[in-house]
């Protein structure tokens, strides 16, 4: 079961025996005792961080706290939690709320692993081919002494070498490479951080250089035809107004305007500007 707690980045996964708790490195955290705690007379409430008592509470809600941990935590009284401030690496451990009575009793147990922010991957291309309009990438992620090389297409990414990736609830740092939205991505993550490196695909494509030439060409074209007039049309300088005057006139005298000769067969067919073209 996984949980996600307050005060930064921080991420709780419970066993049947303690929780394991990942914090970033310099923030504060909570250790919550998850059920109700009432001291009788004479009982004493601690809490402990390996085999030493940070805390003790007694019966009259007297709390005393290791000169190491003064302005280092704060305790709630009202259910018995720790909040530990600005923590560090050397923080790291098992952290344990007892119960002293007749008998000693654990409440809740918690591991806790502080880690630092990873670092940003550097993804590299180490070869790349097209093959049946298909490109086919191979790519090396790398991240903080851990790298990963996969195969790549448009759609999906393939693990062909590398080192092991840590697993899920692993405090290895985990690298892994994948596609998204047209692009190759690297990233490295640990349980409190992540960062990444991409690579678009069709910027690694060796036909890029091919459809790049192509397409000014084919604009040029387009350009052409919108330009190009009939042979055998004839153009008149007459203005609108004119020529709304003239098509007035009774029929008898129209023939004296200015007709173009129909198109024959062989004549090209004159492509309109606004026509769009379509190219194969």
């Amino acid at each position: 079961m996984s949980l996600l707690l307050g005060f930064g980045l921080l991420t709780c996964i419970a066993s049947s025996e303690s929780s394991s708790v990942f914090v970033l490195k310099g923030q504060d955290v909570r250790l919550d005792v998850q059920e109700n705690v009432t001291l009788k007379e004479l009982e004493l409430f601690k809490w402990t961080f390996r085999s030493e008592n940070i805390l003790r509470c007694t019966d009259t809600l007297s709390v005393r706290v290791s000169p190491e941990y003064n302005n280092r935590l704060e305790f709630y009284q009202g259910n018995f939690s720790l909040l530990l401030k600005n923590l560090q690496q050397n923080d790291s451990g098992p952290y344990t709320a007892v119960l002293n009575g007749d008998k000693e009793k654990t409440i809740i147990a918690y591991q806790l692993i502080v880690q630092e922010r990873v670092e940003p991957p550097v993804l590299t291309v180490d070869s790349n081919s097209s093959i049946n309009a298909t490109c086919n990438v191979t790519v090396t992620c790398r991240g903080q002494n851990t790298s990963v090389t996969s195969s790549c297409n448009s759609r999906i990414c393939s693990q062909v070498g590398g080192e092991s990736r840590g697993a899920e609830t692993s405090t290895v740092r985990l690298l892994s490479v994948y596609v998204a939205g047209g692009f190759i991505i690297c990233n490295h993550s640990n349980q409190v951080s992540w960062a990444n490196d991409t690579k678009e695909i069709v910027e690694l494509c060796p036909m890029k250089s091919v459809i790049r030439q192509i397409l000014p060409s084919r604009a040029n074209h387009r350009s052409n035809q919108g330009e190009a007039t009939h042979p055998g049309a004839h153009q008149t300088d007459l203005p609108p107004s004119q020529i709304r005057e003239l098509d007035q006139r009774p029929i008898s005298h129209r023939s004296k305007l200015p007709t173009a000769r129909p198109p024959s067969i062989q004549d090209p067919l004159t492509v309109p500007e606004s026509c769009p073209t379509t190219l194969r």
